[in-house]
């Protein structure tokens, strides 16, 4: 397949002549049963008609994704919402008025009798994952489509997410119909998604956010298990929950202090790092640029400073980038510092320990 690469850099590119036929090509694609990458507010999104049975499995096929691995449903208006749904309730008003257009994600029923989205892009489920983005070009595309847009991150799954349209082009050109290339994406880390068909709301996946602004609007929210790592053998009712996600080619393990007489985090990464790459390997290391001084001067580590603690949005948008670097880089082995911090904190090690496959080093 020949895959056309569309570059649409600003504001400015998308509202041109140039602009304008891009996102016309792009909306016909979607009408006749194809498939767009495109950039949202959180990572790239490969996107087919929703109610498109067959083209739903074409997203299946281009990721290499597993079939039960539901599809989140891209909207551009709250009413068609409500035609999922077959009605607005009260949580779902709250919560679209508090954060939509934005990077949260609704579990959701189908209406009743006969649904409107299919199990084909609901990974077999009577529930549907509904979002409201607010990145400007995905809005026009959907509008322009008139269609509901189902839409996956735009990688090959398993893979570090797509941050920007070089990523996209690298794991789906030829692939695909047409590539968006609009450069880097705002927030870097996947919609934060909440289910709400349970009698209390239930956050599925942690992102931007929080568990403290979703209860301020709801009340009571809790998290699922499967955050914490725990493994459980029921169909995921969203991305992410079962598979291993965000990996880079290297084995990626996380070093945690868990006691305050051990040694220093990063004198362990800086002998696990040394001794990896004295073996012949190439190793490398994550850390946060407050600690950047700690790791100068290593032979044959590679040093990657993922941003600053106190700006955690930074480390977020820069998360899969790094991973994908290491694997351009040829890295071997990585070792990472942990990044909890205070706001974000939960949903970048959400996505650090999914990458690492659960590899923690505790000193």
């Amino acid at each position: 397949m020949k895959t056309k690469i569309a570059r649409l850099l600003g504001e400015e590119a998308l509202h041109s002549e140039e602009g304008a036929k891009v996102l016309d090509e792009a909306a016909e694609i979607i009408r006749r049963g194809g498939l767009v990458a495109f950039p949202t507010e959180t990572v790239y999104g490969l996107g087919a008609d929703a109610v498109n049975k067959k083209a739903a499995k074409k997203i299946y096929e281009a990721k290499g994704r597993p079939s039960d691995n539901p599809l989140i449903v891209h909207i551009a208006y709250i009413s068609q919402l409500a035609e999922i749904a077959g009605k607005i309730s009260p949580a779902m008003k709250a919560l679209s008025d508090a954060f939509w257009p934005g990077p949260l994600t609704m579990i959701v029923n189908q209406r009743e009798g006969e649904p409107l989205i299919p199990r084909e892009t609901t990974g077999g489920l009577s529930t549907v994952a509904v979002r409201f983005p607010s990145n400007p070009i995905a809005n026009a595309l959907i509008r322009e489509s008139g269609r509901m847009i189902a839409a996956p991150s735009a990688n090959t799954s398993g893979r570090p997410s797509p941050t920007s349209g070089e990523h996209v082009i690298e794991d789906l050109d030829g692939k695909v119909d047409m590539i968006i290339d609009a450069g880097s994406v705002d927030i870097g880390l996947e919609s934060t998604i909440i289910d709400l068909t349970e009698d209390i709301p239930v956050i599925l996946r942690p992102g931007f956010i929080t568990r403290g602004e979703l209860s301020k609007v709801l009340g009571e929210v809790s998290v699922d298990p499967a955050i914490e790592g725990v493994e459980s053998s029921a169909p995921p009712k969203a991305p992410g929950m079962r598979y291993r996600h965000y990996a880079p080619k290297a084995r990626l393990t996380i070093v945690e202090k868990k006691s305050a007489s051990s040694e220093p985090v990063f004198e362990r990464i800086i002998k696990e790092a040394l001794s990896f790459a004295q073996s012949g390997g190439k190793s490398a290391i994550i850390c946060a640029d407050e600690n950047l001084s700690h790791y100068e001067g290593l032979d044959g580590v590679k040093v990657y400073d993922i941003g600053r603690f106190e700006h955690d949005d930074e480390i977020a948008q820069n998360l899969f980038s790094v991973l994908r670097q290491c694997d351009c880089d040829g890295v071997g082995r990585i070792f990472s510092e942990s990044f909890d911090t205070p706001r974000l904190g939960g949903a970048i090690m959400n996505r650090l320990l999914k990458a690492a496959g659960h590899d923690i080093l505790e000193i």
